[in-house]
This record gives structure tokens, sequence and C-alpha cells, in this order.
């Protein structure tokens, strides 16, 4: 029984991610995916209730997701991310709280919405090339550049400034300290 409680309230918590927060409409589907996972558990009494649950609740997402979306036939994993994505986009669990994995009372415009989110893809990728170009930084850096070579070619000009800048920090700061 613990088992059955445990995939109560995963499929609580995955119906809830989907920000199925009715808890009426929430209850009849989860009673709904229990039921057909405690007809597959009668088949296979080795699986888990919560993974055989989970992989109910799932199976029947995609069904769903692709009448709506009417994509009945593509992978698993295309129909879980568009569903998902025209689900958010067209903010289905707000506007239509008890539409989502109804068979039978499926507005009109809850599936016009979900297929005006529907992403498509965009043009497929293809090779090109890119030739490097050299970086043009500008007055300032080539100044700023020619500046840190002669000093880099004159020691004692770049120990002369050094100090000249010492110098003049400490002086600002004894001149406002004052």
């Amino acid at each position: 029984m613990e088992s059955w409680n445990a995939a109560y309230v995963r499929v609580e918590d995955y119906l809830r991610a989907h920000r199925i927060h009715n808890r009426l409409h929430q209850s009849r589907l989860i009673q709904k995916i229990l039921e057909r996972a405690a007809k597959r558990h009668e088949a296979h009494p080795a699986l888990d209730p919560t993974m055989v649950a989970a992989e109910e609740t799932e199976a029947e997402m995609d069904s769903w997701f692709g009448e709506i979306l009417d994509e009945k036939g593509q992978p698993h994993d295309r129909l879980a991310i568009d569903g998902r994505v025209a689900l958010l986009l067209c903010d289905g669990p707000e506007r239509w709280p008890y539409a989502f994995l109804d068979e039978e009372r499926v507005p009109d415009d809850f599936v016009k919405a979900m297929r005006s989110s529907h992403l498509e893809a965009g043009p497929d990728l293809a090779v090109s090339s890119m030739v490097p170009r050299p970086i043009d930084l500008g007055l300032i850096t080539e100044a700023a550049g020619e500046t840190l070579e002669r000093f880099e070619r004159w020691p004692v000009l770049r120990a002369l400034f050094l100090w000249m800048l010492f110098a003049g920090a400490l002086g600002g700061i004894f001149y406002l300290t004052r």
C-alpha cells in the first residue's frame, strides 16, 4: 500500500508541476492514471507501482498532446517538448483549468491556442566558413600600447614615472586629510 501511496504522490506532484492546481480535476486525473497503472501492474507484479504510474502519466500526456497538436506518431521526446511548451505559452492551465488531459471536454479555443503556440523548428543548419579578420581597437589602445612599449625600452623612465605617480598619490592623501 505504501508504494501505491508513493505513486499517488508522484503523479500528484507531476500534475502540480504542470500547473494543474484544481483539486477536483487533479483527483480525477490521478484516479484515471492509477487505474491504468494498476491494470498494468496486475499483468507485471514485479514492476514498481511508482514507476508504472510515472510511465502511465507520460503515456497519457503523449497521447493527449498528440491529439491536441495533431501530431500523432511523433517520438516521445518531440511530443513531450512540443506539448509542454505549447501548454505553457498559451497559459492553458490558468485559462482552461479543466481541459488538461481531458478527452471529452476540450474547448475549441484551447485547441486553437495550443496549436498556435506550437513551435516549429527553424531552417536546417548549413555549413559556412568565417574568415578571421584583424581586430581594430582604435587610437586610444594604440597610444597606450606605444607608451607601454617605450616604458619597457627605457627602465629609468618607467621608474621615474612610477615614483612620480606614488608621490602624487601621497600628496593627494595628505592634502585631503588636512
